[in-house]
């Protein structure tokens, strides 16, 4: 998109291009989102970004009636398969912060010098101001929907001093932390978290989101002990335990979007309600990215419909389920044991080898097994392979993950199926233009052949 037409946007408020650039308005010094309900700035006086970390660098600041950083992701990270892309997909799952900058280079298989120029070139920031973005909208949500001590919010998410903590949140929204924790909601309706209630969240998408289908396809793939979904169609919540770099986790997310005519239709966007609990709140922002690549809340179901619609044997899928979104997973192993042993299998490997938590939550009893302890647990075969080998690196399945490169190592293990690469493919590594092997889709739905396969196994005309 040109920046004309990025002034269109802006001037017609399309909450369809939210996250995907921002701008800012250098006669107040403040960026938003093009959705954002404020008077249209004149164009001499725009200016657009394609990250909210490059609108920063710049010296704008977060506009808070739009709240640009809470936007959605840009459904471009998850489809681009280069460095740039493969970064911003790590970088969200906190790996910068983690490991910093030269174990994210490392992941990546570059030099932290050209990681830091491919990322500044095309977007703006490298890959500090990036992380440095993402931080201060953790440490934003904490500050207003906990009651933990600021001190405490200031390592929770990421900083490496409580001084550079202050420092960032004034340069970002205008406030001390103090005056951004007194200006969140205190009335009635306001979401805080209370002792044993977890952090509750709002977790954005873009236009239509068909929850239905996500949550269906969760209750089917539900493995017990790690995940439930409870609750009629409509109004069920799923809940599942997470391993985390620094703890362990339990969500809940309710099945109903809000939003802006979230009872149907296109509209700019919504949120799924969710509620977090952690054993260290260092994890929030990792627990957070995980989740919305298992829901794919940062898809672009304007652009995925739009493509899928134009085939006359899609056309009528599509009208009949806009914004149908292709899940992933928030553990790899986790579908590739649903698909090499099955659900029953599945409950069978956590009860014996998944680490049983300290205190159960209804029926929620265990995470699910590392690999490591999976390998050495149950050696031999496909699956005994695949353990090993993500446990020794010769295959990754993280989100900054070469996926040819990830492919041919799969295709490579003993008894490993290409039908069983190309589902992990799809969930593990998020790719959204997967075809199952042999069949003949046409090169019209790329690059959303993995949605267009979720509307033909919903019809039934694919099983597999």
């Amino acid at each position: 998109m040109d920046e004309d037409s990025g002034y269109e946007a802006v001037r017609s408020r399309d909450g369809r291009f939210d996250g995907a650039f921002f701008f800012a308005v250098e006669t107040t010094g403040i960026y938003c989102r093009p959705s954002c309900p404020a008077v249209t700035p004149k164009r001499s006086n725009v200016r657009f970004f394609r990250t909210a970390a490059a609108a920063q660098g710049s010296g704008f600041r977060a506009c808070r009636r739009c709240r640009p950083d809470a936007v959605p992701g840009s459904a471009e990270w998850n489809v681009r398969a280069d460095v740039v892309g493969r970064a911003m997909r790590l970088i969200g799952d906190g790996v910068v912060d983690r490991e910093g900058v030269a174990g994210l280079a490392a992941r990546l298989g570059y030099s932290a010098r050209q990681v830091q120029r491919q990322l500044t070139t095309e977007l703006g920031a490298g890959p500090v101001a990036l992380a440095r973005a993402q931080r201060a909208h953790t440490a934003r949500t904490l500050l207003r929907t906990t009651d933990l001590p600021i001190t405490e919010i200031a390592f929770a998410s990421g900083f490496a001093s409580v001084r550079q903590f202050n420092d960032t949140i004034r340069q970002v929204y205008d406030a001390t932390p103090t005056g951004v924790r007194a200006a969140a909601p205190r009335g009635r309706g306001a979401r805080r978290a209370t002792p044993g209630a977890g952090i509750p969240l709002r977790l954005a998408h873009r236009g239509p989101y068909r929850s239905a289908a996500v949550f269906d396809q969760l209750a089917r793939e539900a493995v017990p002990g790690v995940e439930e979904v409870t609750g009629t169609p409509g109004g069920r919540t799923y809940r599942r335990t997470l391993r985390l770099p620094h703890g362990t986790g339990i969500v809940a997310v309710e099945e109903r979007s809000h939003g802006p005519r979230a009872g149907g239709g296109t509209h700019p966007g919504g949120w799924l309600e969710a509620r977090l609990h952690l054993t260290d709140p260092r994890d929030l922002t990792t627990a957070v990215q995980r989740l919305r690549r298992l829901l794919d809340l940062d898809a672009d179901p304007y652009a995925v419909d739009g493509r899928l619609a134009a085939d006359p044997r899609l056309a009528p899928l599509v009208a009949a389920r806009p914004g149908l979104r292709s899940p992933g997973a928030v553990d790899p192993l986790e579908p590739a044991v649903r698909e090499l042993a099955g659900t029953a299998g599945a409950e069978r490997l956590v009860q014996r080898y998944g680490k049983a938590l300290d205190a159960p939550c209804g029926s929620l009893t265990h995470l699910f097994p590392e690999p490591a302890v999976l390998a050495g647990a149950e050696p031999g075969g496909p699956l005994g392979a695949l353990a090993e080998a993500l446990a020794d690196g010769a295959v990754r399945l993280d989100p900054g993950a070469d996926r040819d490169e990830a492919q041919r190592a799969l295709l490579a293990l003993p008894g490993m199926d290409p039908a069983v690469a190309a589902v992990l493919r799809v969930r593990a590594l998020g790719d959204p233009d997967v075809a199952p092997p042999g069949f003949d889709a046409p090169d019209a739905w790329r690059p959303w052949r993995s949605y267009a396969i979720q509307h033909l196994r919903i019809t039934g005309e694919l099983t597999k």
